[in-house]
């Protein structure tokens, strides 16, 4: 049974969104008395929407964002000997990102596998993702991309999964309650060869003004689930729409050894055989050799190791052929058919020594002679 318990957030006014770090330990509360309250420290001259915190591997740091058409990012240092906060924390505004036009409506952080990013939507429409390219110095940041929504943004999520057969994707959704907008949740992929978001996908069947959404995470799935607050609660699957499957190789027949070069051949003992070493031979054929090779191994057991020949990668590719296989050989001549022999013998004899196969066989002579006459 779950108990509820109030905790004092000492808010002015209405609390808008409660982040927890890494460890659950912290606790940050975004509000209308434009205030994040970690340490009760004032951060934006307006209602303050989102709070999110980032990885900790890039240390104690916040972003938020406000109607005030401002992001910030804030910092918790320790003060050093020289400072009146001596061995005291402390948060410091690092940066404060101008670009939006209109309040600025969700802030999240990106993966950590992705580096030290932040995406800001706007209700302008405009997704914005900055980048800090010294994760010692979060004074600096730059915009590195800007997609369009053509709708009200009210939140965003990053998908989590660091699977590289995943391209980094984000969904955004939106509150525009005008009557001519319909689809509320768009979801866009990061494309390799453009190097921009391109929109992937749209749910339709999502038509209310869009409150919060949010990616689960992968846990190795082989697709990707996302959660959409509404006025009801919505949980989707999004499965990879192409499947590549490339035809590499087949396996006619067990006759390929000769394609193969023996590099060496142990004993059960793991002493070297004389003469397995194949590499400095001018024939690189295996079955010419074996039964030199057995002979040498004496009834002890021995492994072989086969090395075959490889081949040189193919421009612009990022595979390199371990591996080159080759058609079977052709099928050895039938064999000559056995010499035909000439036997000389008579009539009865024949008849003997191979009878019909459908006559009977007597022991008596073919063609007896009459008893009055003589031979």
């Amino acid at each position: 049974m779950f108990v509820a318990r109030s905790i004092a957030a000492d808010h002015k006014d209405l609390i808008h969104d409660v982040s927890f770090d890494f460890h659950g330990r912290r606790m940050a509360t975004c509000s209308s008395d434009q205030s994040v309250k970690v340490r009760s420290a004032s951060t934006h001259s307006g209602s303050v929407w989102r709070v999110t915190w980032a990885h900790p591997e890039f240390g104690q740091v916040l972003a938020s964002c406000s109607f005030d058409r401002t992001a910030a990012v804030w910092e918790e240092i320790v003060g050093e000997s020289n400072d009146k906060l001596r061995g005291q924390s402390h948060w410091v505004k690092r940066t404060t990102l101008v670009d939006s036009r209109t309040s600025v409506t969700d802030v999240k952080f990106a993966p950590k596998h992705m580096g030290l990013m932040l995406a800001t939507c706007s209700a302008d429409g405009i997704v914005r993702i900055y980048e800090a390219p010294d994760v010692m110095n979060l004074s600096q940041w730059s915009l590195q991309h800007e997609i369009s929504c053509k709708l009200s943004c009210s939140c965003i999520s990053w998908n989590p999964s660091s699977s590289r057969a995943h391209s980094p994707m984000i969904a955004v959704g939106s509150d525009d309650s005008s009557p001519n907008t319909m689809a509320k949740v768009q979801i866009f992929e990061y494309n390799e060869n453009t190097r921009k978001y391109a929109k992937a996908e749209t749910l339709m069947t999502v038509t209310d003004p869009v409150h919060d959404i949010a990616f689960a995470p992968n846990l190795g799935r082989s697709f990707h689930i996302l959660a959409i607050a509404t006025k009801d609660v919505r949980i989707f699957t999004l499965k990879p729409v192409l499947i590549m499957l490339m035809y590499l190789a087949v396996f006619l027949s067990a006759n390929y050894m000769d394609n193969w070069k023996c590099t060496g051949i142990l004993k059960g003992n793991g002493s070297p055989v004389n003469g397995s070493s194949q590499q400095g031979s001018s024939n690189p054929s295996l079955g010419s050799n074996i039964p030199n090779l057995q002979n040498s191994l004496n009834g002890s057991s021995a492994g072989r190791y086969f090395f075959p020949p490889l081949d040189s990668p193919r421009a612009g590719s990022r595979w390199s052929s371990y591996a080159q296989l080759l058609p079977p050989p052709p099928p050895p001549p039938p064999p000559p058919p056995p010499p035909l022999v000439e036997h000389s013998c008579d009539a009865d004899t024949a008849s003997l020594q191979y009878p019909h196969p459908h006559r009977g066989y007597f022991s008596r002579p073919l063609n007896p002679l009459p008893e009055n006459e003589g031979v």
